[in-house]
């Protein structure tokens, strides 16, 4: 079904860009667009051209997160994580997960409505990254409020909320090297990577790429989930006649919303893209949401077709930073939706709300999604 999302996505200017200027150059000459699909996976998966290092010397916790590594550091660290993310031990977080989703719709219920990030598709995943990690629920509002900052446009609240998510995550990091727990904090406190503990920095970003990475990317795609399923009544029909059709339609949202809409990479060797060339120490954005309506690739991208297939969408990244959590973010998601079709299948999104993104280029986000359940 051809939809336009409410308006909400550029889908005229990505095509555009696509057609006109694939790849092209700011005004400042010193950051690249890259808009299509066969450009964008280039850069996704040449490590050796395109860096995930922004700024090296940074002090910033991020730059030492994963998401910023190249190898060998990159596949150092995720070694470290991945055990966290196995098939085993995400399957059997599903009955925490449906627990959670029982209980935030349990309350929802009493009120016959919610705001659907609020209430819903936020708390879900920031309760299930912050068991995991081991830090205090009664900051679960804070979490939001941080993660939120991070994926933002200011440049100030960036910055800001690293500091404070960085004093933060120290005290818990010095708490488990006196008394380890069950958790990730604890485990990345005693990991080592060659015989050599992980510094301070390295565990801090990966406390806060994990904490923000671990509820952003499924908070937007249950809430878009919910959107389309609202808009489009022949999608919702299909998903109350067939549960088994909600993972393929979850893999449409992520192409066609894009949760994550751009990222970027820093050029390591001079090179060529697209016809461009690109020299050492630009900077690359690699536009994942403008790739996955590449009619090149996706036949009547502008349809939102939950039988889409295949659908070798990049939402979730691609090559060795493809998504670590992504495994996590499927199951919330579907559970998640699930359990809402089944307990309110007529759920309808309150009208009178005016639909507004988040100030993000980085990420497709509602600020808010009122529904009526009853």
């Amino acid at each position: 079904m051809e939809w336009n999302a409410n308006g909400l996505l550029p889908l005229e200017w990505y095509k555009k860009m696509r057609r006109d200027s694939p790849v092209v150059q700011s005004n400042d000459g010193q950051v690249w667009d890259v808009y299509g699909y066969d450009d964008v996976k280039t850069v996704f998966t040449n490590h050796d051209i395109f860096s995930s290092s922004a700024f090296p010397d940074s002090e910033d916790p991020l730059e030492h997160s994963i998401l910023r590594q190249d190898p060998p550091k990159h596949r150092q660290l995720r070694r470290l994580v991945t055990q966290a993310f196995t098939p085993r031990v995400i399957e059997s977080l599903a009955p925490k997960i449906q627990s959670i989703t029982t209980s935030l719709l349990d309350e929802a219920e009493k009120k016959g409505r919610m705001d659907a990030i609020a209430d819903f598709a936020s708390p879900l995943p920031i309760v299930v990254i912050a068991e995991m990690l081991g830090v205090s629920l009664d900051h679960r509002e804070q979490f939001k409020a941080w993660s939120d900052a991070l994926v933002g446009d200011s440049g100030e609240d960036f910055y800001q909320c690293q500091r404070e998510m960085s004093e933060y995550f120290s005290e818990i990091a010095e708490d488990r090297r006196r008394h380890p727990q069950d958790d990730l904090v604890t485990k990345l406190v005693e990991a080592r990577i060659d015989n050599e503990h992980l510094t301070d920095l390295e565990i801090i970003g990966f406390c806060i790429l994990l904490l923000v990475a671990g509820n952003e990317t499924t908070t937007n795609l249950i809430s878009s989930a919910m959107l389309g399923i609202d808009t489009l009544p022949d999608v919702r029909a299909q998903l109350l006649a067939d549960r088994s059709l909600i993972p393929g339609a979850l893999e449409e949202v992520f192409r066609y919303f894009s949760p994550v809409q751009v990222m970027f990479r820093r050029v390591k060797q001079d090179t060529v893209l697209g016809g461009q060339e690109m020299r050492v120490g630009q900077f690359v954005h690699i536009w994942m949401a403008s790739a996955n309506h590449d009619e090149k690739v996706f036949e009547r991208p502008e349809e939102f077709n939950i039988h889409r297939n295949p659908n070798p969408h990049l939402g979730l990244g691609s090559g060795i930073h493809y998504c670590l959590g992504s495994q996590l973010a499927r199951l919330e998601s579907k559970i998640a939706i699930e359990t809402l079709l089944a307990r309110f299948p007529e759920y309808r999104r309150d009208r009178s709300a005016e639909l507004a993104r988040m100030d993000s280029m980085m990420m497709f986000a509602l600020k808010e999604l009122p529904i009526i359940l009853t």
